[in-house]
């Protein structure tokens, strides 16, 4: 069974959600996240979620106080971003020194309401998905994505950073998943993370993603390329 077959309604997923607040890193639908898993507040966490509905949420803290250089700050005293995306865990490995690896493909984003009560050594919020129902719509306003300035300033961009890819495998990917596996992997900020996140709709999220591209090709001196 596949993501969109089990979650075709926010209804089917939960209300309150474990979440893994981790700086710098955003999840997508149907986009996926790998995670090396050690801490013990985590390992207890997805024990409890393996035997439960597997899914995690994905959001950033607030870039406020002594934690702001923490990947992933302690305690729940951390403000958290209001808006993260839910994934599931769809491969789960463990290693022999006690760390796990696991993989989360993106569900649908939500929005935080407010902090549950749990007892748990992780932080689980209460969520609403209404505001982002459309993501589970696979591959909606893909036709609206200008491609081709995608895929020229993704050229650029590799050839100034010196960056290998199979080419053939990006041009034939879906728009859907070129754009949204594209911002889960970018080496930005956590402010340009969550503009990425955040964004409406596909169209806009590419259009965030050239912007991004461009700014940085501009302050290294580089210049676009054509396709060949």
């Amino acid at each position: 069974m596949t993501l969109t077959d089990r979650y075709r309604r926010p209804a089917d997923l939960p209300p309150r959600i474990p979440v893994f607040p981790l700086r710098g890193a955003i999840l997508l639908p149907r986009a996926t996240l790998p995670l090396n898993v050690f801490e013990p507040r985590y390992l207890s966490m997805l024990e409890d979620v393996m035997s439960g509905s597997r899914v995690i949420g994905i959001l950033q803290p607030e870039g406020h106080g002594d934690d702001d250089e923490q990947e992933s700050p302690v305690g729940t005293s951390a403000g958290l971003r209001k808006v993260g995306c839910v994934g599931r865990v769809t491969s789960y490995q463990e290693l022999d020194d006690g760390r796990l690896i696991i993989t989360l493909t993106g569900i649908m984003r939500f929005t935080c309401i407010d902090e549950a009560e749990s007892g748990t050594p992780y932080r689980i919020m209460s969520v609403s998905y209404d505001r982002f129902a459309a993501d589970l719509t696979e591959g909606l306003g893909e036709e609206f994505v200008d491609r081709q300035n995608l895929l020229r300033v993704l050229k650029s961009y590799l050839e100034a950073n010196g960056l290998k890819t199979d080419w053939s495998a990006i041009q034939r990917a879906s728009n859907e998943f070129l754009i949204n596996a594209l911002s889960v992997m970018c080496p930005y900020g956590p402010e340009e993370k969550q503009a990425l996140l955040e964004a409406k709709d596909l169209k806009s999220r590419a259009d965030v993603l050239v912007a991004l591209a461009e700014i940085e090709l501009a302050s290294n001196g580089s210049s676009g390329s054509t396709l060949q």
